[in-house]
């Protein structure tokens, strides 16, 4: 194979910047990396497609596939990373970096990495053997909106039987993982001057009426779901930001919250915004404010992988722990969606992601090229 080594393709993929953002002033195309990836894939004896993501201009995945057959291994990860503070860092974050046994920079573990690893291991490996499809997809926007993951569903194509996502995870596998969705409450009332209370309609004061709702709609949602494989057992709802009013001495006509769900396996995003409605609906009524909520995005729906899945179980062998359970969410879901079965392993650590100084161990990479390697084995060979 001709592509650049392991420390050299780590290099160029920290080396170019693909933030994504909600806020535009920090959100970037993911492009030169799927042009590294692209190049390396080929050069791999992969046939490389590169597709726009509908509606997001300068946003891209890659599918890069060899073999052909009704199952095969789908090797996935996501391009971008999230903005950084370069001033809080102790060296150039998208220079790769290291020290300590560590490589530094700004997706080390998540997830460029990743990328790196799985074109190291198969560098010595033929795809003309290949009895079952390998593919590796590289994917766009995965720490915003997820519109690379979500637009893989409109191509109604079958990639693969068995996936692997490569998120941070200590070469332990993740098999489940709840969802995330947040949400906007708008109260609208009346304001006025503060001395009459009857002039106005107090948005805040609704506010906190709905506000004890959503308290004791969580308290409802935590005793009726549970799962024990979960370090927080439950669903949480939690208030994150608030905003209304203008003066102390003006009725206040207009209060925003903003929160987040993080519903468990089984519970349905959609069917937690129709429950809240309703709640919201009959509070308006009864306070004659107007109440309107609104997603601040689509939302990730919660995983789960059967324990009994044939990748499962490959990964449990090769790894000695049992496939366990993660409250961050991923694209899993959506290559589940797409009649894969999918579980989440990776080397590096989640605690780092997101973080200054963000760094993968060196002592996991080739753990982590012989996991891939055993899998390919197994699902193509």
């Amino acid at each position: 194979m001709h592509y650049p080594d392991l420390p050299e393709m780590m290099r160029r993929l920290i080396g170019s910047p693909s933030v994504s953002s909600v806020s535009p002033e920090w959100d970037q195309s993911n492009r030169q990396v799927i042009e590294h990836l692209a190049e390396w894939c080929r050069d791999a004896g992969f046939t490389v497609e590169i597709l726009e993501v509908p509606g997001r201009p300068g946003k891209y995945n890659l599918i890069a596939s060899a073999g052909s057959g009704p199952d095969g291994l789908v090797l996935s990860g996501h391009t971008d990373t999230v903005p950084f503070d370069e001033g809080r860092w102790n060296g150039d974050p998208l220079r790769l970096r290291e020290a300590d046994g560590r490589w530094y920079g700004l997706g080390t573990a998540d997830m460029k990495g990743f990328f790196a690893v799985v074109l190291e291991a198969i560098r010595d490996l033929d795809l003309h053997t290949l009895k079952q499809p390998l593919v590796l997809l590289a994917t766009a926007d995965e720490e915003s909106s997820m519109c690379g993951a979500r637009s893989l569903l409109d191509l109604h194509r079958r990639l693969g039987r068995h996936a692997v996502i490569g998120e941070p995870t200590g070469l332990r596998p993740v098999r489940m993982h709840k969802g995330i969705t947040m949400e906007a409450i708008r109260v609208i009332g009346r304001s006025g001057h503060s001395s009459d209370p009857a002039l106005g309609n107090n948005a805040l004061e609704g506010m906190y009426q709905v506000i004890g709702e959503l308290l004791a709609w969580r308290d409802e949602l935590q005793r009726h779901h549970h799962n024990p494989l979960f370090a927080v057992e439950v669903p949480t709802l939690n208030l994150g930001h608030i905003h209304g009013g203008d003066n102390p001495n003006r009725i206040c006509g207009q209060c925003e919250l903003h929160f987040d769900i993080r519903p468990l396996p089984g519970m349905s995003l959609q069917g937690l915004r129709e429950e809240l409605d309703s709640r919201l609906a009959r509070l308006q009524e009864a306070t004659g404010l107007r109440i309107q909520r609104e997603p601040l995005f689509e939302g990730v729906p919660a995983m789960e992988t059967p324990a009994e899945a044939e990748i499962v179980r490959a990964v449990e062998a090769l790894t000695g722990y049992t496939a366990g359970a993660v409250a961050f969410a991923t694209e899993g879901p959506f290559l589940n969606a797409m009649g894969m079965d999918t579980v989440i392993l990776g080397p590096g650590h989640i605690d780092q992601a997101h973080q200054p100084d963000e760094y993968i161990e060196l002592a996991q990479l080739e753990p982590a090229q012989q996991i891939v390697r055993r899998l390919i084995e197994r699902f193509c060979l």
